[in-house]
């Protein structure tokens, strides 16, 4: 029976195996697509360890918290279709709580045991058994008074694409998730000025530099000119200087200190920050792989 290409996508995107795979399943079942699944399915040890070459972008990001304790992690997939796989939920929160007891850094997670397991043998085995690649890729203690924790668009209780920690000092009356919220939305670089990565900061200085020397105007008022818009630049990218999404006639740290409490830390974390995704064109894979490729 002759393989089209409209028979190895559908077998692709309803196991999220990779092309070749696909392809030689339904050659050596000619065909037949439930055969070809089990084929899959038997091979999926043998195959983990290429699945692992793969860019594993999607994903969630699940948090879990408690007493003045909170973690987030970044659990990647290949696919937002495996994210929404039970499995694979189950799996990512799993592994939180065992961050969230013995996590210092991803490694001592992957060596930590999850069901008499290391973590990194359970996540090769769910490679094999859900059929993409899989990444445990960070992960983010946060601890304070008051842990605070939201996530924007939830897949399932405690994961999403964003998810949010915020550390308090003082008791919590419904401040913390506000300013949570407000962090998905703005999405800062820092807590405060002095929180600030020195590398952020000379970048956006030597921009505003060049811009204002386009004007043309005299060197002192350059100078004015860059001071003021160093000012509003922290001012944005800051949480505690931002204006509150809620009430923008106030600063975070100001709604903060009305509320009672003082902001002292806090985590987002979204799914494939800064993972260079590829772009694919299936018609020129099917086209690569018919002539051999």
């Amino acid at each position: 029976m002759a393989i089209t290409a409209a028979m190895v996508k559908e077998l692709r995107e309803s196991t999220g195996a990779g092309m070749m795979d696909a392809k030689k399943a339904l050659t050596e079942t000619d065909g037949d697509m439930e055969a070809a699944v089990d084929w899959l399915r038997t091979k999926g040890l043998a195959k983990a360890a290429k699945k692992s070459g793969r860019v594993a972008a999607e994903g969630l990001v699940a948090l879990a918290v408690t007493d003045g304790k909170g973690v987030a992690i970044e659990m990647n997939s290949e696919t937002d279709f495996v994210a929404k796989n039970a499995d694979f939920q189950k799996l990512v929160s799993d592994i939180a709580e065992v961050a969230l007891e013995t996590g210092e850094n991803v490694e001592v997670v992957k060596a930590a045991h999850l069901n008499g397991k290391k973590v990194e043998d359970v996540i090769t085995d769910a490679i094999a058994r859900i059929g993409e690649n899989m990444t445990l890729r960070r992960m983010h203690l946060l601890s304070g008074d008051t842990l605070v924790h939201y996530v924007h668009n939830a897949a399932a209780e405690g994961m999403g694409k964003i998810g949010v920690l915020v550390a308090l000092k003082g008791a919590d009356n419904g401040i913390g998730k506000q300013v949570a919220m407000h962090i998905a939305a703005t999405n800062p670089a820092a807590l405060s000025e002095a929180d600030l990565d020195p590398a952020i900061v000379e970048k956006e200085r030597q921009v505003q530099i060049d811009i204002a020397r386009e004007s043309g105007k005299p060197e002192q008022v350059i100078e004015k000119m860059i001071e003021g818009r160093m000012k509003k630049f922290v001012a944005e990218v800051t949480l505690l200087n931002q204006q509150f999404v809620i009430n923008p006639d106030v600063t975070v740290a100001q709604a903060a200190k009305d509320a009672g409490v003082e902001i002292t830390g806090f985590v987002r974390m979204e799914v494939g920050e800064g993972i260079e995704k590829k772009e694919e064109d299936f018609a020129a894979e099917v086209a690569k792989t018919a002539a051999g490729n």
